[in-house]
C-alpha cells in the first residue's frame, strides 16, 4: 500500500512518540498502587467502597489519597463500577447530556469483612456479570457466571492522580476487540495490537490513518470463541478528557489525563444483544425520516442557484434517483451562519425552487458552523452577545478563526446558549424551509492556536476562496497545567499539544467548567441543542447530520465518516468505520461516496456508488477544488447507480423498517457478517464485506482492474437479490469467486428471511407508493423450511417513530415449507395506517422450494384463487447432482396478487411432486 507523505510521517511521529513515552514510564513508576479500607452496601442496593493509596508518588502529578468505589448491577445486562476522588468532586461527563443515576457519597464505614476476597453480586440468579475484588492491592473482575470467563480484570496497578488516570485489563490472545474510535483503521474493524488508539475529537482529515479523528467513543466490544461457543460483551469507559489506550493484543491499557473512572460492562452475550443494552444506556438511535434513507447530492462549491437546479435536472435526465440536494456553505453571505447570499442565493428565487422540489416531495439541507463571525453588524452576532452565549477566556469570549474569519465560538453547555441557539434556527427556518441541519467543523475547528487578536489594517481572512491560513495574532499559551498537562496524549497522531487547531484547553464554558474536560463533548452538546430546535419546528422528525460525535450521539444525529480521499485504500477504509458506527449507536451513516477530494477516477466512482448505494446515509460530496463528480458526469457511473441504487429504492421498505428497529433496539443498519454469524470465526476480522440488517450481504469490488470478488460466505443458501434464480450454497462456509462486471454489485439474502421490497422510483415519496412484493428464502431443496420478516410503515415526518400512534403499521411476516405445502401468512398490528392508504402486495416470490413444478392451485385466506388471474413462475434447477456452490434456485413467482398489507392473510399452495 503506498501511503503518502504526510501519512508516512504521521506513522512515524506516532511510532516515536510511542517509544519516547514507554521508555520515560519504564525508569520512573507512574503509582504505587491502592489498598481497599472499607466496604459497605449503598442505600441503592449497590456497594461502596473506599480506597487509599498505598505509597505516594509523584510522576505526572501527586496522587489522590482517598477514592471512592461504587459497583452497582444497574440491569440484569448492565454492571457499573466508578471511581472518583472520596473528598473533592472531580468533572464528569453532565448527567444532564447523558441522563444516568448518580453515585452516592457515603463515608468510608467498614460493614463487610477484608480479610479475604470478596465476591460481590446484586442478584447473581439475574445477572451473568459477577464483581469480584482484592483487598491489598486493590483490584477488581468481572466475570462472566454463565461459563466462569474474566471479562475484565484490572490486576496491574492503578494510579489515579489529577491529570493521569491509569488501569488496564488482561485479556486472551482469542479476544477480537473492535471499537474505540473515531479512527481511520487501516487493518480491518477488528483492533490491532499495538497501533495508537487516541480519543480526543480532533478536525484531522479522515484520510490520516491511526489518529484521533472527529469522534471520541471509548467503548469496545470483545467477541470470544471458546469451545465453539460465541460470546460477546463490551466495556465503555464514561469518561470526555483526552486518552491514549494502549491495546497489546493480551492487555488494552487506559490512560486518561482527567474525569474519573466510569465503567459500564454490557453482558451481551450477542453481538446484536451488546449494542441493545449500549443503547439502551446511551440513549436509542435518532428515528429517521423515510426520505433520509434516500440518494443525497452534495458538493461544497455549488456557486449559486442555478448550478443547483442544473444538478437536480441533471439527475432527473439520466434516471438516477436524487431525494435530497445540499448545500455546503455556499448559500451562505461571506461564509455567515444563518444567512443567504444575495447575488448567488438569493431568497425569493431559493424559496421558488424550494417549492418546487418540495412539491415532488424532494428536500433541501444546509451546513452550519459552530463559529459565529465577530461583526458588529450581523444579527446572529448582536443577539450572541446580548445573551452572552460565548465561551470565555479569563471572562472575555474567546476568539478563533474558521471561514469567516474571527469567530466566537457558542458554549452548548448553558442553557441559555441552547434557547439562543434554537431561535436562531427558528429565525433561519422562517427565512428559507430547510429539511435538516448538517453541523460541521464542531471538534471544535480553529485555523489558529492559542490566544488570539485581530490584526488591525489586515483584511482576515484576505482571499476570496476558501482559505484555512491562521490571519490572526495568536501566541501559544503553556503555562497552564490544562494547555500543558503533564502527560501528552498522542494527539493528532504527533503528540501535538491538545489546544492544537481547536479552542484553548483553558477556556471556560457555563460555570465555570474547562475546555480541557468539555472538549469532546462540543458537537454531542450541539447535536442537543439542534435537536431540540428542530423539534420545535413544524413538528416534524429532525434530521442532522453532524462531524463530531460522542457516545449517545445517535440518538439526536446521522453521521458521515469526514474528508476522504479518492482512492481505493479509502474506499475500503470506510467500511470500517461505518460497521464501527453501528457498534457505537450511531446507524445511521456513510462516506463521502466517490471521495471529498481529490478527484477519483471513473473507474473508483463507478465502485463506490456501488458500494455507498448500501451505506445506511447514502450521499455524494465533494471538495471546493476538486472537480464535479456528480454520478451523471460520466455515463458508465450513471449506469452503475441506476443499478445499485435503483436496488436501493425498491430496498426502501426493508432499510426504513431496519431504522425502526435501530430506534427500538439499537440495531445496527449496516453490521458486520459476526452479528449475524458469530459462531464463524471466519468473519471475524471481514472488512470487505457488510451485512444490511440480519440477512442481506454486501460483497464489492474495492480494488482497480478487478471483474470478480471473492466473497466470504458463511454456511447455508445465499441468493442474488439481482437474480434470484442465482443461489450459493455454502455448506461449511468457504469463499466464491463471484464474477463483478463494472455494473455489477454482488449482493445476496441469506435462507430463513422474508424480504419486503417496493417498485422503486426516482424519489423514495414516489417509490413509497408502488405496489409491495415479498421475496421469501428457504434453504436450497428445502422440503422443511421456515422464514420470517417484518416491515414498519407510519407517517414519517411525524416526531415520535413508534406503534400505538394511529400513524404507524407493523406486519410480520411468516412462511413454512411442510409435508409438501407451502404456506406464507401475517400478522398484523395496528392495521389501520396501511389499510387507509390502500397499500397492497402484489408478488410473492419464493426461492429453494424441492418439488415446484408446473401450475398449481393457490388459496388465500382458504379461498382458491383463480389461477387465471394470477401469474405463476417456476424455474428449473440446471444443477441436479449440485456440482460446485453457484447453483440455479428453484423459484416461484406468483404475480397478480392484491393481499391488503393492513389486513392479516395466509396463503398456500401444495407443491407437485416432480415426474
Amino acid at each position: 500500500m503506498f501511503l503518502s507523505p504526510l501519512v508516512s510521517l504521521l506513522f512515524l511521529a506516532a511510532a516515536l512518540l510511542c517509544c519516547n513515552t514507554q521508555g520515560a514510564e519504564s525508569t520512573n513508576k507512574i503509582g504505587n498502587g491502592y489498598r481497599l479500607i472499607s466496604v459497605q452496601d449503598s442505600p441503592d442496593g449497590g456497594l461502596v467502597g473506599h480506597l487509599q493509596v498505598k505509597e505516594k508518588n509523584s510522576v505526572y502529578g501527586p496522587d489522590i489519597p482517598l477514592l471512592q468505589l461504587y459497583v452497582k448491577h444497574e440491569t440484569n445486562g448492565r454492571l457499573r463500577v466508578h471511581m472518583t476522588d472520596a473528598k473533592k468532586q472531580r468533572w464528569e461527563v453532565p448527567y444532564n447530556l447523558l441522563p444516568r443515576a448518580q453515585p452516592p457519597s457515603l463515608k468510608p464505614t467498614i460493614t463487610r469483612s477484608l480479610n479475604k476476597p470478596t465476591i460481590f453480586s446484586l442478584d447473581t440468579s439475574n445477572t451473568d456479570l459477577i464483581f469480584s475484588y482484592t483487598k491489598d492491592p486493590f483490584t477488581f473482575a468481572v466475570t462472566r457466571k454463565s461459563n466462569g470467563q474474566t471479562l475484565f480484570n484490572s490486576s496491574s496497578t492503578l494510579v489515579f492522580k489529577d491529570q493521569y488516570l491509569e488501569i488496564s485489563t488482561t485479556l486472551p490472545k482469542d479476544a477480537s476487540l473492535y471499537g474505540l474510535g473515531e479512527n481511520t483503521q487501516p487493518h480491518g474493524i477488528k483492533l490491532y495490537p499495538n497501533e495508537p488508539y487516541t480519543l480526543f475529537t480532533t478536525d484531522i482529515s479522515a484520510i490520516n490513518l491511526n489518529t484521533d479523528l472527529y469522534g471520541s467513543h471509548p467503548v469496545y466490544m470483545d467477541l470470544r470463541n471458546v469451545g465453539g461457543e460465541a460470546q460477546a460483551h463490551a466495556v465503555l469507559l464514561l469518561n470526555s478528557n483526552g486518552m491514549d489506550v494502549v491495546y497489546t493484543g493480551t492487555s488494552l491499557t487506559y490512560k486518561v489525563i482527567g474525569g474519573v473512572f466510569d465503567f459500564y460492562f454490557f453482558s451481551g452475550p450477542t453481538p446484536l444483544g451488546v449494542v441493545d443494552q449500549y443503547t439502551e444506556f446511551v440513549g436509542r438511535p435518532a428515528a429517521m425520516p423515510y426520505w433520509s434513507l434516500g440518494f443525497h447530492q452534495c458538493r461544497w462549491g455549488y456557486h449559486n442557484l442555478s448550478v443547483v437546479e442544473d444538478v437536480v435536472d441533471n439527475y432527473k435526465k439520466a434516471q438516477i434517483p436524487l431525494d435530497v440536494i445540499w448545500n455546503d456553505d455556499d448559500h451562505m453571505d461571506f461564509h455567515k451562519d444563518f444567512t443567504l447570499n444575495p447575488v448567488a442565493y438569493p431568497r425569493e428565487k431559493l424559496v421558488a425552487f424550494l417549492d418546487k422540489i418540495h412539491s415532488q416531495g424532494m428536500k433541501y439541507i444546509v451546513l452550519i458552523d459552530p463559529g459565529i463571525n465577530v461583526n458588529s453588524t450581523y444579527g446572529v452576532y448582536q443577539r450572541g452577545m446580548a445573551s452572552d452565549v460565548f465561551i470565555k477566556y479569563h471572562g472575555k469570549p474567546y476568539l478563533a478563526q474558521v471561514w469567516p474569519g474571527a469567530v466566537y465560538f457558542p458554549d452548548f453547555l448553558n442553557p441559555k446558549t441552547v434557547s439562543w441557539w434554537g431561535d436562531e434556527i427558528k429565525r433561519f427556518h422562517e427565512l428559507v424551509p430547510v429539511d435538516g441541519l448538517w453541523i460541521d467543523m464542531n471538534e471544535a475547528s480553529n485555523f489558529c492556536s492559542g490566544l488570539c487578536t485581530i490584526p488591525e489594517g489586515i483584511k482576515c481572512p484576505s482571499v476570496t476562496g476558501p482559505g484555512w491560513d491562521c490571519c490572526l495574532d495568536c501566541k501559544n499559551i503553556t503555562d497552564t497545567r490544562w494547555d500543558n498537562p503533564p502527560y501528552k496524549i498522542n494527539a493528532s497522531g504527533m503528540g501535538e499539544a491538545i489546544g492544537f487547531k481547536t479552542i484553548a484547553t483553558s477556556a471556560t464554558h457555563y460555570k465555570g467548567v474547562l475546555e480541557y474536560d468539555a472538549h469532546s463533548l462540543y458537537g454531542f452538546s450541539q447535536s442537543i441543542a439542534t435537536h431540540k430546535a428542530l423539534e420545535g419546528l413544524q413538528g416534524k422528525r429532525p434530521f442532522i447530520l453532524t462531524r463530531s460525535t460522542f457516545v449517545g450521539s445517535g440518538h439526536y444525529a446521522a453521521h458521515w465518516t469526514g474528508d476522504n480521499k479518492g482512492t481505493w485504500e479509502d474506499l475500503r477504509y470506510s467500511i470500517s468505520t461505518i460497521l464501527n458506527f453501528g457498534i457505537f449507536g450511531v446507524p445511521m451513516v456513510g462516506s463521502d461516496i466517490c471521495g471529498f477530494y481529490p478527484a477519483p477516477t471513473e473507474e473508483l466512482c463507478n465502485r463506490w456508488i456501488e458500494v455507498g448505494a448500501f451505506y445506511p446515509f447514502s450521499r455524494d460530496h465533494a471538495n471546493y477544488y476538486s472537480p464535479r463528480q456528480e454520478l451523471y458526469q460520466w455515463e458508465s457511473v450513471a449506469e452503475s447507480a441506476r443499478n445499485a441504487l435503483g436496488m436501493r429504492y425498491k430496498l426502501l421498505p426493508y432499510l426504513y423498517t431496519l431504522t425502526y428497529e435501530a430506534h427500538t433496539s439499537g440495531a445496527p443498519i449496516a453490521r458486520p457478517l459476526f452479528f449475524s454469524f458469530p459462531q464463524y470465526t471466519e468473519c471475524y476480522g471481514l472488512s470487505t464485506q457488510f451485512l444490511i440488517g440480519s440477512s442481506m450481504m454486501v460483497s464489492p469490488v474495492l480494488e482497480s482492474n478487478k471483474t470478480k470478488v471473492d466473497a466470504l460466505f458463511p454456511p447455508g443458501t445465499w441468493y442474488s437479490m439481482f437474480d434470484m434464480s442465482q443461489s450459493i450454497v455454502s455448506e461449511g462456509g468457504q469463499f466464491v469467486e463471484l464474477d463483478a462486471p463494472l455494473h455489477v454489485i454482488n449482493v445476496h439474502v441469506y435462507q430463513n428471511a422474508i424480504i419486503p421490497m417496493q417498485q422503486g422510483g426516482m424519489i423514495s415519496k414516489e417509490a413509497r407508493m408502488t405496489p409491495f412484493s415479498l421475496v421469501v428464502t428457504f434453504p436450497a431443496g428445502a422440503t422443511e423450511g421456515k422464514a420470517t420478516g417484518n416491515l414498519f410503515l407510519d407517517e414519517d415526518e411525524l416526531p415520535e417513530m413508534k406503534l400505538g400512534n394511529g400513524y404507524s403499521t407493523y406486519v410480520e411476516f411468516y412462511a413454512t415449507v411442510s409435508q409438501g405445502k407451502v404456506k406464507v401468512w401475517s400478522n398484523v398490528q395496528e392495521p389501520k395506517f396501511a389499510s387507509d392508504r390502500g397499500w397492497i402486495i402484489e408478488k410473492v416470490t419464493v426461492l429453494g422450494l424441492n418439488g415446484a413444478k408446473g401450475t398449481f392451485a393457490v388459496e388465500v385466506d382458504d379461498a382458491t384463487v383463480d389461477v387465471s388471474s394470477v401469474d405463476i413462475t417456476t424455474t428449473e434447477n440446471d444443477d441436479p447432482n449440485g456440482a460446485g456452490v453457484i447453483r440455479k434456485s428453484k423459484m416461484v413467482v406468483i404475480k397478480g396478487l392484491k393481499l391488503a398489507v393492513g389486513k392479516k392473510f395466509a396463503m398456500s399452495w401444495k407443491l407437485k411432486a416432480e415426474n
